[in-house]
Order: C-alpha cells, then sequence, then structure tokens
C-alpha cells in the first residue's frame, strides 16, 4: 500500500516528535500548529508543542533561541525544540514549552472584575517579563491581551507570543514597512515612521523597548477602560487626541471614574507620545510595584459592575470585521473562536478600519474576546484560540493567503445601482468594491491584509464612517 508522508497540521494522536508523544491539537493558525504533549519516557505533566506548517519557516528557530535567553517567572520556559522530518528533504522546526492553564487576560478580566490594586500588581508583573526580555537583547514587538495568560490557579499572568520577537543578532525575516505585530498597539513613532511626512521609508521600521512599554500601556487602558485608547495613525480621525493638550481628555480614570488616581497616572505614561517619557520596563515595573503598596482602599474597589454601559465618547466604537486569515485549503468564513483557556495561540490576522483608508495603513481588531485584540502576522503562540477542522487541513506546503470571499464584508462599500465603484482604481467583485494591488500573489499576506481572485491581489474598500462627538458611543467591548 502506498503510504503518504504525515501532515503536520493533522497529526494522530501519539506522533513522537523529538522525545514528546502528542496527544491531541489544541489550536491552529497560518503558520503554525500546537499540539499538547507528553514525555515519551513517562515523565508526568503536559506540554505545549508548536509545530511549524512550512517546513522553510525560520521564524520557530528565532523563537526558540529568543525564549531561550528570557527566563523570567511571567514567561512561560522553552523545554526543547528541534526539527521533525515527515519524509527524506523535508523537515519541520518545532519548539516546546512549558503548558499554563488559563484564560486570556481580558476574558479574565471579564469574569473575575479586578481592581485597581490587582491590575497594579498584574502590569507590574507583566513589566517585569518585557525587562528580562529587554535585558536579554529582544524585544516582544506584539504585546496585547490577546497575548496574556492568567493562570487559573493563582491568577498569575504569563506573557506569551515571542513569535513576532526579535533579537539582537537575528536576520530579518520581512521586508514590509511595519514589522509582525498588531496595529492597534501600535506606537505613535512607528506610524510617523512609515507614513510620516517626507520620503517614504526605505528601511522597515526597527521596534525599541519602548515598543513594548507602549503596548503594554495599551493592553493596560483596555483592560481598565473597556475601549481601546485613540489611535495615533497619523492620518486617522483621532489624531487630534493625541496633540499634548488633548491628552487629559481621554485618561484611564476619565474613562472609568473607579480606576485610582495613581494607576491612571502610570497607564499615562506608558501611552507617551515620546518614548524617553514611558520609562524603561524595569522602571515601569517599578513604579507599578510603588503604587501598589501606597494605594489606599480605594484601590480595592472592582473596576467594572458587571452592569456599565458607556459614557459619550471621545472617538468611534470599534468596528470589527470577523474574517480570519486562512491558508487556500481553509474556507474564508470560519471564525476565530474566543477562550480555549489553554497556553499557546497561533496568530489570525483580522481586519480593523474605523475609515476608509490606504491599502498600507490598514489596521487591525479582531472579533472575539481573544481575535477581536487586533490580528497579528507573527507565528502567534498566546491564545489557541483557532477552530479545528480536521478534514479541512491545510497543506503542508500550503500558501499564506485568503482567497477572495463569495460575498461583501462587513462595512465594505458597495457597488452602485449600475454595479460600478466610483473612485480610480476601484472594481466591482462579489458585490463589494476592491482595489488591485501591483503585488505577486505570494506576497498577498497578512502584511497587506490581501485577498487573492483570479492570480491577483485584492484589499477590500471600507465605507466611511466618523466620530461622534455628542451622542453616546455605545460600545460592547467593554470587560
Amino acid at each position: 500500500m502506498e503510504s503518504y508522508p504525515l501532515n503536520p497540521a493533522r497529526l494522530p494522536p501519539g506522533t513522537v516528535i523529538g522525545r514528546w508523544r502528542l496527544l491531541e491539537q489544541c489550536g491552529r493558525g497560518a503558520f503554525g500548529v500546537v499540539y499538547q504533549a507528553e514525555s515519551v519516557d513517562g515523565t508526568p505533566g503536559v506540554v505545549a508543542l508548536k509545530l511549524a506548517l512550512d517546513p522553510g519557516d525560520a521564524r520557530f528557530v528565532r523563537e526558540a533561541e529568543l525564549l531561550g535567553r528570557v527566563h523570567h517567572p511571567a514567561v512561560p520556559r522553552l523545554l526543547d525544540h528541534g526539527r521533525w522530518q515527515p519524509r527524506d528533504g523535508v523537515s519541520h522546526a518545532w519548539l516546546v514549552m512549558e503548558w499554563v492553564e488559563g484564560v486570556s487576560l481580558y476574558d479574565w478580566a471579564l469574569a473575575q472584575r479586578p481592581s485597581s490594586r490587582q491590575v497594579l500588581h498584574l502590569l507590574a508583573r507583566l513589566a517585569r517579563a518585557l525587562e528580562a526580555t529587554h535585558a536579554a537583547g529582544g524585544v516582544h514587538r506584539d504585546v496585547k491581551g490577546d497575548n496574556i495568560r492568567v493562570r487559573g490557579a493563582d491568577g498569575q499572568p504569563f506573557l506569551m507570543d515571542f513569535g513576532s520577537g526579535h533579537h539582537l543578532g537575528a536576520s530579518t525575516l520581512t521586508w514590509h514597512p511595519f514589522p509582525p505585530g498588531t496595529p492597534a498597539y501600535r506606537a505613535p513613532e512607528a506610524w510617523r515612521f512609515v507614513l510620516g511626512p517626507g520620503k517614504p521609508a526605505t528601511v522597515p521600521y526597527a521596534p525599541s523597548p519602548a515598543d513594548d512599554v507602549f503596548a503594554l500601556g495599551v493592553t493596560a487602558y483596555r483592560l481598565v477602560t473597556g475601549e481601546y485608547p485613540p489611535s495615533p495613525h497619523p492620518r486617522g480621525d483621532e489624531a487630534w487626541l493625541w496633540d499634548p493638550d488633548k491628552l487629559a481628555l481621554w485618561t484611564a480614570s476619565t474613562r472609568n471614574a473607579r480606576c485610582v488616581p495613581e494607576l491612571s497616572a502610570l497607564v499615562s505614561r506608558m501611552l507617551s507620545p515620546r518614548p524617553e517619557e514611558r520609562g524603561r520596563a524595569r522602571e515601569v515595573a517599578e513604579a507599578l510595584e510603588r503604587a501598589a503598596r501606597k494605594v489606599g482602599p480605594e484601590a480595592d474597589v472592582p473596576l467594572f459592575t458587571g452592569e456599565e454601559r458607556r459614557p459619550a465618547g471621545l472617538f468611534p466604537p470599534v468596528q470589527r470585521v470577523s474574517v480570519r486569515r486562512p491558508t487556500r485549503a481553509v474556507r474564508w468564513s470560519e471564525f476565530v473562536a474566543a477562550g480555549l483557556g489553554a497556553s499557546l495561540a497561533l496568530g489570525v490576522g483580522v481586519l480593523w478600519s474605523t475609515r476608509p483608508v490606504e491599502p498600507s495603513e490598514q489596521m487591525h481588531v479582531a472579533e472575539g474576546e481573544e481575535a477581536k485584540d487586533g490580528g497579528t502576522i507573527a507565528v502567534g503562540d498566546a491564545a489557541l484560540t483557532a477552530p479545528v477542522e480536521p478534514e479541512r487541513a491545510p497543506s503542508m506546503l500550503a500558501a499564506i493567503r485568503a482567497e477572495l470571499p463569495p460575498k461583501p464584508l462587513p462595512r465594505q462599500r458597495r457597488p452602485d445601482s449600475a454595479g460600478r465603484c466610483s473612485g480610480k482604481g476601484l472594481v466591482a467583485i462579489n458585490g463589494g468594491c476592491w482595489t488591485k494591488l501591483s503585488l505577486d500573489v505570494k506576497d498577498c499576506d497578512f502584511a497587506t491584509d490581501g485577498f487573492v481572485y483570479k492570480g491577483a491581489c485584492y484589499v477590500p474598500v471600507w465605507t466611511p464612517q466618523r466620530p461622534s462627538t455628542s451622542g453616546p458611543a455605545n460600545r460592547d467591548d467593554a470587560p
């Protein structure tokens, strides 16, 4: 009987990789798949084994190198790594990490309704994890709530998803203007570098530790207020809110009166438009720890009661398009599921837009409590949120790109009654308006937010939406 090589996306239980025996698949994303596994020598306990789908993917090697350098109790330990060879001439990188049983940060907040003091302690631990990462010569590049697990046993947070990370001496794997990461958490200096006045950047933006601190500030703001801070996108409708004299309009305590001033001030510090004013991760951690010790009993009041209604907003509600970026063999309509309570996740790209933007400016936010947290083009290892559909598993060599959906996306511009889309270069396809990019289909991926159609790359055109500054902004994404 003819034998077929094993597909890394659907390996049967009992498959042995290195010294680990697979138990079950826990999640799959665009670049890798995660299995729960155990040691073949009978050592008790389970681990998370992440396996590359693409045999040529160098991200896993870089991730293993960075994790091997970072040693902190808030970062899951790297236990093993290597290459799995299903057939001659082909090998897939894999790594094994400590299994953390818990939920994502925002799911934890929904269930626990933490106080300001609890949040101060939690953020301090995460800042210490960043301190260890930066001390090892690395940057995380994708700090966000979706990449933070809170352990159910003791409420301890863990910084996950080092698949987006970079470290000194590592080679550059992509050459897009923005590196892997989540645009909703992108620092103002990154936006200015790529989209600021003058000639377009000729080299990719290089995130620094200050970018990680800013992303932790966005995470903290979202945790405390239930909403994202205004986008610092220089061409966005919210850019004016980043003027120095406007920052006080949207502090954490302004948006949530239950937030104590000490916590609000530290969140604002991490969100400073000036990188040098944020402080290093160690300094931020020390300030958070000091505040947690000194705040009074008002800091023990839960930040949310579960019955909150959003006050009038300074910026528009987050508009979400729940579109998973699948491989060719996976249906475009598969949506990211939230809260599977495991330790690692595989990054899945999604779209976010509160206004029509140029293809190179697309911003991201996803649907579902895990996926609504932005969208990333990294390998990802934080939430295990991708639903598993073994019978539709991707090919080992499947291209990482999405086919154009059969119907318009939510908030996508529609053609007029004559079936035409007004605007230069716009075309009507499957009931929606699209822009064709001058890209090879192999580059039509997460970085471009592109969809493949008839051998070309297209991006959706969005219906304009302006922020309301007079009426209530009914948000549905609060913890």
